[in-house]
């Protein structure tokens, strides 16, 4: 990168920020600067550099312990570029640049021990003043700087100074730094030396190398490995996942044992609790970052400003002010809201989370954990062991967005703390429903539907759905109704149509029918829809039961049949053709939609695509016969209505054929005819 094309002006603002790090980096010579809110009394101390020089503190600097460096040769894996990096170390000083946790300074012991029986290594304080530094005249072999606090202090004289020294005792020198964007280029043009990017290696070789080099038995590994349940190996070593938790992993292998059994599940579930327990304990004494943890748990995998959002929220929530208040500011960078809001890579790196492409458009960033599982772990040890927070994470999921994964994440979360609370969470669960936010029906109805079948809290959510079905508020009885949604439970079909005939009960006289009845219909059509054949006849045998009914449920069952009849033309033809029982319900509910004024339309609509579909197709047409016949013998006006209008419309409107020899049937002019 030429000078010209360094970042300039805002950009080169935000390059000093992501640089900063865990601690601010300010630019001021001699200069007085106060990075944040000072109170109490104040003094400006004023140090004036030495002539000749400035006044350096303490060096420190150390061996690399020979065990850890055999260690890290056994086990190492070469990322990519490796063999570039070796030829850039020709040079004598390089800069490794990559994202902490991955694996950089494995990367880097392995290139200045690379070739060496016995190498001799030391590690350098970051801190070190370089102009003042130098390496030994002979017996160390390569030189390792973590990190250094400001690259920009890093200067080109002073390194070039190093360079005879170093090749006549034969060593290099690496320095590594955390990468952030635009730093590459900006050190190239500064320092004038090869910078070499990081990327880490393959997580499962890693995964592999550590395994095999922790077990005397490479057989029982390559067993194990083999033993493992489709995607189990996925889960528990996931695309993108450091090498440091796949090294992590190994561990946990090896640890509980791989001759004895041990399953792939058992280990994700170890490492998840392990890693939960570490993350739950690093955000414990700050509000910022659980709120950020809580959010990646609920929300992960949704886009960042989803998480971002409702971390903001919950922060919200948790005190009038907080998310603006210095004091809660975290130790690790979070120096400003608006820079924890964007939940930078030092966040994450404390959350064990990651962003990545979203998978539909890949533009937009999601936010999740780098091990999926961890989620669950977290959310079982703080609703389990922090209970305190139990009220406000009803309050907080009652308000959650109204995208449908938004809904579903806050419903079986809530349902979640239940389980992990033994089911006293549930206590919260009414005021949760009827909290003003709109989502706050349908989280309630995730929850209840997640937990009916759940052995420890099944029963508790039964009795509420039942005294909810019958209740005068009316979000409690869409509570019900979203409950019972096939997509969102584990409501049976028995009882979904019990529960929700129950409620039809309270609809007749209520200013709020219309909400619940629009929501009922849904559901009923839905699970219609995703039903096998069994199913399909329940609700249709449940339906011509309510039409014997007066009020709400007759109207509602007009209202759903016709849109089930579009549902799938070729099941209707099937069972109208091959089930007595069920071709006499389709006859019933038929002329009960065509006899509703409000539903006429829906239903002609329905019964007219069902006659361009049997054109030509000999099944389809023999069973709208049958259905015409079933109409007229039922002598319905709604049937009637439908008839004439056929015969008054166009010649080019479809079942014209079929409802002229109707219609004559009807009028009692000849018999019906089923021929062509």
């Amino acid at each position: 990168m030429k000078a010209s094309e360094l970042p300039q002006g805002g950009d080169l603002d935000a390059l000093v920020a992501a640089l900063a790090g865990r601690e601010m980096v300010v630019v001021a010579p001699h200069g007085t600067v106060n990075t944040g809110l000072v109170t109490g009394g104040q003094r400006h101390t004023a140090s004036h550099p030495a002539e000749g020089g400035t006044a350096a503190g303490p060096m420190r600097q150390g061996p690399v312990r020979a065990k850890h460096l055999e260690t890290a040769r056994r086990r190492f894996v070469p990322p990519p570029g490796f063999e570039d990096a070796l030829a850039a170390l020709d040079s004598g000083i390089i800069v490794l640049l990559g994202e902490p946790g991955t694996g950089r300074e494995t990367h880097a012991l392995n290139l200045l021990a690379h070739g060496g029986e016995e190498p001799v290594l030391v590690q350098v304080d970051g801190a070190v003043n370089f102009s003042r530094w130098g390496p030994r005249a002979q017996g160390v072999h390569g030189y390792l700087v973590m990190e250094p606090p400001d690259p920009f202090a890093l200067r080109v004289w002073d390194l070039s100074r190093l360079e005879t020294p170093l090749a006549e005792a034969g060593a290099r020198l690496i320095i590594v730094l955390a990468d952030v964007p635009g730093l590459a280029g900006a050190l190239e043009d500064h320092l004038g030396m090869p910078v070499v990017h990081h990327r880490p290696p393959d997580a499962r070789k890693v995964f592999s190398a550590h395994l095999s080099d922790g077990s005397t038995d490479e057989g029982a590994c390559a067993g194990w490995m083999r033993a493992l349940e489709r995607g189990q190996l996925g889960d528990l070593l996931p695309e993108g996942l450091p090498p440091r938790y796949a090294a992590r992993a190994a561990e946990a292998v090896l640890q509980l044992g791989v001759a004895g059994g041990v399953t792939g599940a058992e280990v994700l579930r170890h490492v998840a609790r392990a890693e939960a327990a570490e993350i739950v304990a690093r955000a414990q004494t700050e509000p910022a970052l659980r709120a950020d943890l809580l959010a990646v748990t609920v929300y992960g995998g949704l886009p960042r400003s989803v998480v971002t959002e409702r971390a903001g929220e919950l922060l919200r929530l948790a005190g009038p002010g907080r998310e603006q208040d210095p004091d809660i500011r975290s130790s690790h960078g979070d120096a400003a809201a608006g820079t924890r809001r964007r939940l930078g890579p030092e966040i994450l790196r404390l959350l064990g989370a990651h962003r990545a492409p979203c998978a539909a458009d890949g533009t937009t960033d999601t936010v999740s954990f780098l091990w999926p599982a961890v989620g669950e772990a977290v959310w079982e040890a703080l609703c389990r062991d922090h209970t305190d927070l139990v009220p406000l994470l009803h309050s907080w999921l009652a308000g959650t967005g109204p995208e449908a994964e938004q809904v579903e994440r806050a419903g079986r979360a809530v349902a979640a703390m239940a389980v992990a609370t033994g089911g006293r969470s549930l206590e919260h669960l009414r005021d949760l429903a009827l909290s003003p936010s709109l989502p706050a029906s349908q989280v309630a109805g995730w929850c209840l539907g997640t937990l009916v079948q759940d052995p420890a809290t099944g029963q508790v959510a039964t009795e509420l759905l039942e005294q909810w079905s019958v209740t005068v508020e009316a979000p409690l009885r869409e509570a019900v109704v979203h409950a019972c949604h096939p997509d969102r439970g584990q409501v049976t079909e028995e009882q979904a149509l019990w529960l929700l005939r129950r409620l039809m009960t309270t609809l007749d006289d209520d200013t709020d029918a219309l909400s619940v009845v629009l929501v009922v219909a849904e559901t009923m059509v839905r699970r219609f829809e995703v039903g096998d054949s069994g199913t399909r006849t329940a609700v249709l045998r449940g339906m011509c039961d309510w039409t014997r009914s007066e009020g709400v449920p007759s109207l509602l069952t007009a209202l759903c049949f016709p849109m089930m009849v579009d549902a799938d033309l070729a099941w209707w033809s099937e069972q109208v053709l091959n089930e007595p029982e069920l071709a006499f319900s389709t006859v019933q509910l038929a002329a009960h939609a065509l006899d509703e004024s409000a539903t006429f339309a829906a239903m002609r609509d329905a019964l007219l695509v069902w006659c361009a579909e049997a054109v030509d197709v000999e099944h389809r047409a023999r069973a709208l016969s049958e259905l015409l016949d079933g109409l007229v013998s039922a002598r319905r006006p709604g049937s009637l209505r439908w008839l004439l209008a056929v015969e008054r419309g166009p010649d080019s409107m479809p079942g014209k054929e079929p409802a002229a020899r109707a219609l004559a049937a009807w009028r009692g002019e000849s018999p019906v005819s089923h021929s062509d």
